[in-house]
């Protein structure tokens, strides 16, 4: 096939393309924004199999009460006692030494070798809440494995980690649900009808956008009762985080619906009798949807960042509901600093959740403007 054929039959392909698969062929020229998207995808399905993924349950305190506060373990596969296909955990004691102030001293026992398995029962738990399961993708044959420690408790970080990225998912997920669909609503017949009504919703917007975030969150912690259960705390913070979401978004919408009402496809939707509501949602609407979905996945990483800066105040989720912010309220005590490091791994996890969702969503947002390559 030659060359000019190729060519004409990749023009034919970009100017035949939907807006979606042109969005996509743009968004593959971004490398930053492919390997962020790799990575959010790994972040995810890590939070969303972290019951199969972790072996522990992460609720459960005193899980290793012989190994409190315990050190990261990493399986090996070699020593000086040889090789082994499968990988091992060397045999750890603990007492406390006069040496160290009565700190916890490990004593290591390079001759006893405990080997992990694959595909272990251990906890019960429920798949994506509703398939019951007892399978654990590893475990130990004998003792415990902790790959990023314990805390004080003796809970395992690696599956308190897992869940805790779940769990501020789905927080974030649901704020930003109840905030699109307030904004696509409020901003909708805001845009639409304007006039009086837009005048009136606006300065209800500005006044919304004017409210301090956590002065607001301070007043309403001070009345959430305390016999509250981690769920209904859970779904409160949810809801609070979209309700008060929602005002950027809005306007967005109200700006692109004040430039399209008067285009002529509206005009002539509106002789065929179509009602303002259907106009809205099957033609004002679409015309953006490329925008309204960057704008989705640029507000996630806000929204997870709220419930965490909420957390870490003591004014979100507590526990034993693991989540982000909850984790990283241990690592402010000035002996987890000196003597715990690898209570910060959870922070790492963190900062790639959110530069994942940042880098995407730039990425998305440069693949959906049509503009974007001339300007650069």
């Amino acid at each position: 096939m030659s060359t000019t054929t190729t060519n004409q039959k990749a023009k034919e392909a970009y100017f035949t393309a939907s807006q979606g698969q042109l969005i996509w062929a743009r968004f593959k020229k971004q490398k930053a924004a492919m390997v962020a998207a790799v990575v959010l995808m790994v972040l995810i399905l890590s939070g969303l199999f972290a019951p199969f993924l972790s072996p522990y349950d992460p609720t459960v305190a005193g899980r290793d009460k012989d190994y409190l506060n315990g050190a990261p373990q990493i399986p090996k596969f070699c020593d000086e006692n040889g090789c082994s296909m499968r990988p091992f955990l060397y045999t750890v004691t603990r007492e406390r030494s006069l040496a160290t102030n009565f700190r916890w001293v490990e004593k290591i026992n390079k001759d006893e070798r405990r080997y992990v398995q694959f595909f272990v029962k251990g906890d019960d738990y429920k798949l994506f809440g509703l398939i019951p399961g007892s399978v654990h993708l590893f475990g130990m044959e004998e003792g415990y494995i902790h790959l990023f420690g314990t805390d004080s408790a003796g809970k395992d970080i690696f599956s308190r980690t897992l869940h805790a990225i779940w769990t501020s998912l789905q927080v974030g997920t649901m704020g930003v649900v109840i905030s699109f669909v307030l904004a696509l609503v409020i901003g909708g017949i805001s845009g639409y009808y304007g006039g009086w009504l837009d005048s009136v919703i606006q300065m209800i917007t500005d006044a919304i956008r004017t409210v301090p975030a956590i002065p607001l969150f301070m007043a309403i912690a001070a009345f959430i009762p305390p016999e509250w259960s981690a769920e209904t705390r859970f779904f409160f913070i949810s809801m609070i985080l979209g309700l008060i979401g929602w005002p950027t978004l809005a306007r967005r919408v109200r700006t692109h619906l004040l430039t399209e009402r008067n285009q002529e496809y509206v005009l002539a939707a509106k002789l065929c009798g179509a009602s303002p509501s259907h106009i809205i949602r099957r033609h004002l609407l679409p015309s953006f949807t490329s925008y309204i979905i960057v704008d989705l996945v640029i507000s996630f990483p806000y929204m997870v960042l709220s419930e965490t800066a909420l957390s870490f105040i003591g004014l979100g989720l507590k526990d034993p509901v693991n989540s982000l912010g909850v984790m990283l309220q241990n690592v402010t005590k000035a002996d987890v600093l000196l003597n715990y490091q690898w209570y910060f791994i959870p922070v790492i996890f963190f900062i790639a959740l959110v530069m994942a969702f940042v880098f995407v969503g730039d990425g998305l947002r440069d693949a959906a403007d049509p503009y974007s390559e001339t300007r650069k």
